[in-house]
């Protein structure tokens, strides 16, 4: 009858352990076995194998047919180099202390890969870690910043008001001054009257012509000049028209 090499579960749901048994082929998994060889640990990391290295590869020598998974934890323990070692002595193509010798070199390699496999888990376990708490970090940055910016209260803009043009001042033009000046110079023309009284007869045509004669230029500038002061300046004239007339009427015998 077969006899097989293979576990048999036990623990409790979604804690699964196994046993590492050598069963009847026609033996139920959880079943009856002949005997109990190890243990198997898939939940820790790495997982845990305990073994009976003699007695497990004396099942092997006998004939024993491990399942796959069997193969596999029996492979990672060394179990099956060190049943090809042993095929190599009962054969004679080595010695059994050449056959120890290598077995014990295999295992000091396979003790260094499993602490730089256990070293890589680590870094990139704290890697992983590191990212994380940088993203939650970034998360809470984001979440802390918005809501700040819903909290703020927000200040009315209070807008500047536009600059006033500046109105240049109006520059009036300065009234044009009237001088009074050919107002003054016709007052003279009122002073024949008492030059007739007072002066001879004979003299007074010399005298009072010349005033006369000049008349009519002062007559000009007030034309020129604002009608208020033409209007001013009118009746004057007028008053000394006549007078000097009559002025001249009576004078003409004593030019004679």
């Amino acid at each position: 009858m077969a006899v097989k090499i293979r576990l048999a579960r036990r623990g409790r749901k979604k804690m699964a352990m196994y046993d590492i048994v050598v069963a009847e082929s026609t033996s139920p998994r959880d079943g009856r076995f002949i005997e109990k060889i190890g243990s198997y640990n898939p939940n820790t990391d790495p997982s845990t194998v305990v073994l009976k290295s003699d007695r497990a590869v004396y099942w092997l020598m006998v004939g024993a047919q491990p399942t796959d998974t069997a193969r596999s934890v029996l492979s990672h323990e060394g179990i099956m180099y060190r049943k090809h070692l042993q095929v190599g002595v009962n054969k004679g193509a080595i010695s059994q202390d050449q056959a120890d010798d290598k077995f014990t070199i295999w295992k000091g390699e396979k003790e260094t890969r499993k602490a730089g496999v256990a070293d890589t888990k680590t870094q990139t376990k704290e890697q992983n870690r590191a990212a994380r708490l940088d993203a939650e970090k970034q998360v809470n940055e984001t979440r802390a910043e918005a809501i700040a910016k819903k909290n703020k209260v927000e200040e009315p803009v209070v807008e500047a008001p536009a600059p006033v043009a500046e109105v240049a001042p109006v520059v009036e033009a300065p009234a044009p001054v009237v001088e009074a000046a050919p107002v003054a110079e016709v007052a003279p023309v009122e002073t024949p009257a008492p030059a007739v009284e007072e002066a001879p007869v004979a003299e007074a045509p010399a005298a009072e012509v010349a005033p006369v004669a000049e008349t009519p230029a002062v007559e000009t500038p007030v034309a020129e000049v604002a009608p208020a002061v033409e209007a001013e300046v009118a009746p004057v004239v007028e008053a000394v028209a006549p007078a000097t007339e009559e002025k001249s009427t009576t004078d003409a015998p004593a030019a004679e």
